[in-house]
């Protein structure tokens, strides 16, 4: 009778143990991480885009997600108890947004922030920092696709550097290739 009662005790502890551990492991899984949600309007054909994805309509949005309209759509991506952003058609924006507020990086477009608790930092792609809030909005930026300018501005380090292979050829072909480098110092080597 005492191997018994020994087994169903014995059983008794294990299966407490495995509900704990079973128990411990999904208060381990569970995050707190802010979502927020989007919610599209516009043409039904659009595609809306988060992250490169195809997005409907009450699709949970993180920090650091990248929304895309296209020309005949925009979209309201709205965090509880932080704030509301209007994503106008064309428009290409990065969201970050945490328990302080929501900032963001526009890449083309134009963002409106509808309602927000704190004031609304969107970095343009210039590098100047919008502080917005609510019923403000970004000035539109254009996408340009046109690299050229880029490079335009620095004409003059080319210049430079052509000039300066110029100037080395010609001081060269003057002087017969006559260079004396290291001038007249005595070389004491070691291995004569």
């Amino acid at each position: 009778m005492r191997i018994r009662t020994l087994k169903k005790r014995a059983l008794s502890v294990l299966l407490t143990l495995a509900v704990v551990a079973c128990y411990s492991m999904v208060a381990l899984a569970g995050d707190n991480k802010l979502a927020g949600e989007i919610v599209i309007s516009g043409s039904r054909n659009a595609v809306v885009t988060v992250n490169g994805e195809a997005a409907k309509s009450g699709r949970t949005i993180f920090s650091s997600s990248t929304i895309a309209t296209p020309a005949d759509a925009s979209a309201v991506i709205s965090v509880k108890n932080i704030g509301k952003l209007k994503v106008a058609p064309d428009t290409k924006v990065i969201v970050n947004f945490d328990e302080d507020g929501i900032t963001g990086s526009i890449q083309s477009g134009k963002l409106t922030v509808l309602d927000s608790a704190n004031t609304v930092n969107i970095t343009a792609p210039n590098g100047k920092v919008a502080a917005l809030s609510s019923g403000d909005a970004v000035v539109t930026v254009q996408d340009d696709d046109d690299d050229d300018d880029d490079v335009g501005g620095a004409w003059w380090l080319w210049a430079l550097v052509f000039g300066g292979a110029a100037a080395a050829i010609i001081i060269a072909s003057t002087r017969d290739n006559d260079f004396e480098l290291g001038g007249g110092t005595t070389v004491v080597s070691p291995n004569q």
